[in-house]
C-alpha cells in the first residue's frame, strides 16, 4: 500500500515538477487551495470578523488558484516546444507532435487517475469559491465596510435607517442577471477610483442610471395598495427653557391604486399618466420643465417663469420619467439636520428633555462642532458642560448623569451625520420628501410652472394633506382621536 502511494506521489511530483513553470503553478494552486479551505473553516468557526478576509478568501485567492492551474499545462507545452526546437534525439518529445498516451503503462494510468481526481477537486473548489465570491459581493459587509473611508457615511446612515435589514443589492441592483452584471462592471471603475484615491468627496448624488423603482422598491412596496388617508403626528420641541413639545397633526392624502381616488400617489403613479421632467442641476433641485402625458394622447407642458435654461438648452437636456426616487430620494441613507436630530432624540427619550434649554443648546453645539471637525466630540462635551456649569451650577452638580448622557447622544448624532474626511456635513445631501427643509415638493409645486393655456402646477396644501393642528402643545384633535 505504501509503495503504491509513493508511486502516485512521485507521478504527481513528475507532473508538476517538470520545469519551473509547472512547479510554480503547482505551488500557487496548492498553497491558495489550502488557504481558501483554512479561511472557510475559520469563518465557519467564527474566528475572524473583518471584510478583508472575505476579499482574500473569495476574490483574491481563487484568482491565484486558477492562475496556478493554468500555469501547469502552459509549463508542459513550453517544455515540449523547447524539446522539439532543440532536436535532441534522446528526448521522445523532440520526435512527436503530440504526447503519447498509452494506458498499458502503469505510470500513464496513475497520471490519468491523478489528473481526474484533481480535476474533480478543482472544479468543486472553483464552484464553491465562485458561489461564495458572488454572495460575498452581494453582502452588506462588502458594500459598506470594504471601502470603509468611501462608504462610511452611507453605511452609517444605512445602519440607522428603516431599511437596515434590507441588503444593499436588493435596492441598488434588484433581481435578474443583466443588472447584476451591469452593476459589477460599473463597480470596476469605482474600485480603481478607490485604489488611486480619485473618488469624489462627498459621493455625488443622485446615483446615475439607477434602476427604476418598479424593479426594486416595488418588490416589497405596492403603490396600487396605497389608498385612503392617514393621520401623521409630527413632534417638535421649542427652543425655550422647558423644551416645550409641539405637535403638528396632518391628515395625509396618501392616495394610490388605479381608481383615481385622489391623493399623492394617485397622481404621481397613475398608470394613465406619465410625468417627465428636466433638471437644471446635478442634484435635481431645480426643475424648470415638466411634461404630463395622458393615456388619451393629451400632452401638457409646464415651463417655469424664471427657467434658468434657454429653449435650445431645454431641447438638448436629458428628459427623465418621474420615479419614486424623485421624491423618496433618501429612503435609507438619511442624514438629519441638527434641529430634526434633536427632536428625534428628545421624542425617543435619548436626551432628558427636563434639562433646561437642551434643545436650543444641542442645535447650537452640533452646528458649531461641524466647524471644528478635528476634535468635534470633545468640543461638544466642553460646550455642554460649560453651559450648565455657568448657567445652572446646582443642576450641573445634581443632574450630572443626565447631562453626560445628553453629551453622549449629541456626540452620536454628530458621528451619524458629519464625516469630515468625506466632506459630508449638515445639509450636504438634500431630502426631497416634504418641503420644510429643502425645496422638495416645491421644485414643481410652486405656482410658477405655467402651461400654454395658463394653468399652473398647484401649491395648494390640500393636494397632499389637510392641516389639523400646527405646532400646538396639546392639539384638541389628538384628544378627540385618543392619540397620545
Amino acid at each position: 500500500m505504501i509503495t503504491r502511494l509513493s508511486l502516485w506521489f512521485w507521478d504527481l511530483m513528475r507532473l508538476v515538477g517538470r520545469n519551473w513553470i509547472t512547479a510554480l503553478g503547482g505551488a500557487l494552486a496548492t498553497v491558495s487551495a489550502l488557504l481558501i479551505i483554512a479561511f472557510l473553516i475559520l469563518g465557519l468557526l467564527g474566528f475572524y470578523d473583518t471584510p478583508y478576509i472575505g476579499i482574500m478568501a473569495f476574490l483574491v485567492l481563487p484568482g491565484v488558484f486558477v492562475l496556478g492551474l493554468l500555469l501547469i499545462p502552459v509549463g508542459v507545452y513550453w517544455e515540449r516546444r523547447r524539446a522539439r526546437q532543440s532536436g535532441d534525439p534522446r528526448n521522445p518529445a523532440s520526435r512527436e507532435v503530440y504526447p503519447r498516451i498509452d494506458f498499458n503503462r502503469a505510470s500513464v494510468r496513475r497520471t490519468a487517475g491523478i489528473v481526474s481526481v484533481l480535476t474533480v477537486v478543482n472544479l468543486l473548489l472553483i464552484s464553491l469559491t465562485t458561489y461564495k465570491g458572488v454572495t460575498y459581493m452581494d453582502s452588506v459587509e462588502f458594500c459598506g465596510l470594504v471601502c470603509h473611508s468611501v462608504m462610511e457615511p452611507e453605511y452609517t446612515a444605512y445602519k440607522d435607517s428603516p431599511h437596515s435589514r434590507v441588503k444593499c443589492v436588493e435596492c441598488h441592483i434588484g433581481p435578474g442577471a443583466p443588472w447584476f452584471v451591469r452593476s459589477k462592471l460599473s463597480g470596476v471603475g469605482q474600485v480603481f477610483a478607490t485604489a488611486l484615491n480619485t473618488y469624489s468627496r462627498p459621493i455625488p448624488t443622485p446615483v446615475e442610471n439607477l434602476r427604476p423603482s418598479r424593479d426594486t422598491c416595488e418588490q416589497c412596496h405596492w403603490p396600487e395598495k396605497f389608498t385612503g388617508d392617514r393621520v401623521k403626528v409630527i413632534t417638535r420641541f421649542a427652543e425655550d427653557e422647558a423644551n416645550t413639545p409641539l405637535k403638528t397633526v396632518l391628515l395625509m392624502h396618501i392616495g394610490g391604486g388605479a381608481a383615481g381616488q385622489g391623493g399623492i400617489h394617485s397622481w404621481h403613479i397613475d398608470p394613465n399618466k406619465q410625468t417627465i421632467y428636466i433638471a437644471a442641476d446635478a442634484q435635481r433641485q431645480i426643475i424648470p420643465w415638466v411634461q404630463v402625458r395622458e393615456a388619451n394622447g393629451r400632452v401638457t407642458e409646464f415651463l417655469a417663469r424664471d427657467a434658468p435654461l434657454t429653449p435650445d438648452q431645454l431641447a438638448r437636456a436629458e428628459r427623465r420619467v418621474m420615479d419614486c426616487m424623485d421624491c423618496h430620494n433618501r429612503p435609507t441613507h438619511i442624514f438629519r439636520l441638527p434641529d430634526r436630530a434633536m427632536d428625534e432624540a428628545l421624542a425617543l427619550g435619548r436626551i432628558d428633555r427636563t434639562l433646561p434649554y437642551i434643545k436650543k443648546l444641542g442645535v447650537e453645539v452640533l452646528r458649531a462642532a461641524a466647524e471644528v471637525q478635528s476634535d468635534a466630540p470633545e468640543e461638544i462635551a466642553r460646550r455642554v458642560r460649560s453651559f450648565y456649569g455657568e448657567k445652572y451650577p446646582e443642576l450641573f452638580r445634581s443632574r450630572r448623569e443626565a447631562i453626560e448622557a445628553a453629551i453622549r447622544e449629541l456626540q452620536a448624532i454628530y458621528r451619524r451625520n458629519v464625516f469630515p474626511s468625506m466632506r459630508v456635513t449638515w445639509g450636504t445631501y438634500p431630502d426631497h420628501l416634504g418641503h420644510t427643509t429643502f425645496p422638495g415638493c416645491f421644485r414643481c409645486h410652486d405656482e410658477q410652472h405655467v402651461s400654454a393655456d395658463g394653468r399652473t402646477i398647484s401649491q395648494s396644501c390640500d393636494l397632499c394633506h389637510t392641516l389639523l393642528a400646527i405646532e400646538e402643545p396639546n392639539p384638541p384633535i389628538l384628544q378627540q382621536l385618543n392619540i397620545r
